[in-house]
């Protein structure tokens, strides 16, 4: 093997990473930040209200709902939009917006998943696989999950790995999201991390072992903490 030809495989491997990275990247232009998915809400009922019952409820939304719902579904949709399968590609993002149990909820994953499109197309050559896939599904719209597998699927990274950085990904966002409405100070928030951090394998094995009759989105409290949230006084967050 000549040096020109190890040098491009061992770059293929390296270019996924670094666009997982860029994927799972907090300063992706997706608003995940403005989002607190109930958090702020658990907040104002009194239900988290230190560093402990913060991490709990995190570790707990983290197993119960985003591996058994949106996690799933990414790992679902990566293989679809390998595939170029557009009828399930459009079945796993019909699944996503009719199982979101408030209009804020559902609000979020439209938006996050129009703005990952944008942000794709805003990327020119670099983004125009992305954009392009995600315009040929004619999803309206694509949800969050289901757009950002298109984009993993197009980043040549091992599907483990797609789902472990949508997993740190969110869990980055949502511990931002508790350092501000706790409030918490920034080592609270690395620790809360590192024990997200910890659970996240388990998420994503729990993700990868679901189907269509197993993938389930199910969070009672969780809906009727969202709900309240619409409407509730003061607010950082729009979720």
């Amino acid at each position: 093997m000549s040096t020109a030809e190890s040098t491009a495989q061992n770059s293929r491997p390296t270019a996924g990473l670094l666009q997982l990275l860029w994927l799972a990247s907090p300063a992706l232009p997706v608003g995940g930040f403005s989002y607190s998915e109930g958090l702020e809400s658990a907040v104002d009922a009194g239900l988290v209200h230190d560093e402990t019952s913060a991490s709990d409820w995190l570790v707990d939304q983290l197993m119960l709902s985003l591996a058994r719902s949106d996690l799933a579904v990414v790992a679902q949709a990566i293989p679809a939009w390998r595939d170029h399968d557009l009828a399930r590609i459009t079945s796993l993002n019909d699944w996503v917006l009719q199982t979101r149990e408030t209009a804020e909820l559902r609000q979020q994953t439209e938006q996050m998943g129009r703005s990952l499109l944008t942000w794709a197309g805003a990327l020119g050559e670099l983004g125009r696989g992305v954009a392009e896939a995600l315009a040929s599904a004619r999803l309206d719209p694509p949800s969050y999950p289901v757009a950002m597998a298109c984009a993993a699927a197009r980043s040549g990274a091992q599907d483990h790995d797609s789902l472990t950085g949508f997993a740190f990904g969110w869990s980055e966002n949502i511990v931002q999201a508790a350092i501000k409405s706790v409030p918490l100070g920034q080592s609270a928030g690395q620790r809360m991390l590192a024990r997200l951090a910890q659970s996240i394998p388990d998420a994503v094995t729990e993700a990868q072992s679901l189907n269509d009759d197993t993938r389930q989105a199910f969070t009672p409290l969780l809906a009727i903490l969202s709900a309240q949230h619409e409407t509730q006084y003061s607010r950082l967050f729009r979720s």
